[in-house]
């Protein structure tokens, strides 16, 4: 059995931004590389994405350890 309950809306949207948070920071990585001052807009959503995986990942955290009746 999984030690992880199944996933949800929260935990997909969470694991999306995360994604986005690598691959921008993977961007930025090579514009600055490059020499191109474009890395730091990269910079920036990398910021964004990070703190809406940290969200989504808290939100998911306190529904569930709020029970299985409270939903949406």
């Amino acid at each position: 059995m999984s030690p992880l309950p199944p996933a949800g809306p929260t935990r997909r949207l969470a694991l999306y931004t995360l994604v986005v948070c690598v691959l921008a920071v993977a961007a930025a990585v090579v514009s600055f590389v490059q020499g191109s001052l474009l890395g730091i807009v990269w910079v920036l959503l990398a910021g964004l994405s990070s703190n809406m995986t940290w969200y989504y990942v808290r939100r998911d955290k306190l529904r569930r350890a709020a029970g299985p009746d409270v939903s949406g």
